[in-house]
């Protein structure tokens, strides 16, 4: 299950709005004989393109796939159907598909002689690529996550404005590996006017990733003609709307996966709104003590307005910079 989500791993940011599986098959002998990722939509699903590299071995084999398959016809037939005519014997999966329109191929499976086996590593799965599409499927909209780096002294810049560079070049670096797997990187005007951000994928040599994120400005101030972020590199959607939940429901029917990086006003509307279900802090070992504060503006105005985060482990270390993965406590 282990190498079933690390196929899925390389898809991240690839599929919405179907999920990032991955699927491997065993032979009768227990060797590996087919592996396969969700495709972008209208392509095949993770099982199909397993099954399709396995051939005839996978007859009298084993299926390991992430969510459990499909049970319906969409833009392809379903998972458990193919499973079956392939004539694999068991089938293991993480987690049950919470959709009402795709859920049932563990029964159908079961119901055709298949062995089927769920919950396996469900709590690894679900931590994994999986999360924002069930995070989706659990409350209709995207799962929001706010980057950001600071000093120890929660700045984002000095007071001349200046921020960068905060992080050194391996937190630059996962940066840039996280925007390669998420759907959506969503910045404001100001943002753009100040910093003239590209914001695309880059590998450490400078040039750009296999897969580039949905670039969003959020805003209504004109951007000049020239700016990085309206160049061809990457699509580019520019919504005139100051509303946080405005902008997730229009970005949901699409994406999964949506990241803010823009500026402490918008960290904090997003924040005042509720919509931030995860926080990326990279911390550098750096104090400013004067300079811009990394949320501005989220309507908190006593400690019973907190929002509350838990940290997640493990905490990495990137060079000398640390990230902290907080996911947010909810009803806080």
């Amino acid at each position: 299950m282990f190498e079933a989500v690390e196929l899925s791993r390389a898809v991240a940011g690839r599929t919405s709005p179907n999920p990032a599986v991955g699927a491997l098959i065993f032979d009768a002998g227990g060797y590996v004989c087919g592996a396969g990722t969700t495709a972008p939509p209208g392509g095949p699903h993770a099982e199909a393109a397993a099954l399709a590299q396995a051939g005839a071995r996978a007859r009298g084999g084993t299926a390991v796939v992430t969510l459990e398959p499909c049970d319906h016809t969409g833009r392809t037939g379903p998972c458990s159907r193919a499973l079956i005519e392939a004539g694999v014997a068991r089938v293991v999966f993480a987690i049950a598909d919470p959709t009402a329109q795709a859920s049932g191929g563990a029964e159908t499976l079961r119901r055709a002689g298949v062995e089927v086996v769920g919950g396996v590593s469900a709590a690894d799965v679900e931590a994994g690529p999986l999360r924002p599409w069930l995070h989706r499927q659990r409350t209709g909209r995207a799962e929001v996550t706010l980057k950001i780096a600071t000093t120890i002294d929660g700045r984002v810049a000095a007071p001349d404005g200046t921020s960068r560079w905060i992080t050194g070049e391996a937190a630059r670096a996962e940066v840039h590996a996280r925007r390669a797997r998420v759907d959506a990187i969503v910045v404001g005007t100001g943002t753009v006017l100040a910093d003239d951000p590209a914001l695309t994928a880059r590998n450490p040599d400078g040039s750009l990733r296999g897969h580039q994120p949905l670039r969003v400005v959020v805003g209504d101030r004109p951007m000049p003609a020239g700016s990085r972020i309206l160049d061809s590199a990457a699509r580019t959607l520019v919504i005139r709307d100051h509303d946080p939940a405005g902008v997730i429901e229009r970005l949901s029917a699409d994406c999964c996966d949506v990241q803010i990086e823009g500026g402490p006003r918008l960290a904090g509307a997003f924040l005042g709104a509720g919509l931030v279900d995860r926080i990326e802090h990279y911390l550098a070992p750096a104090v400013l003590g004067d300079g811009r504060a990394a949320v501005v503006g989220s309507g908190a105005r006593s400690i019973a307005d907190l929002s509350r985060f838990r940290l997640r482990m493990p905490v990495r270390a990137l060079g000398d910079d640390v990230l902290l993965t907080y996911d947010r406590v909810t009803g806080r």
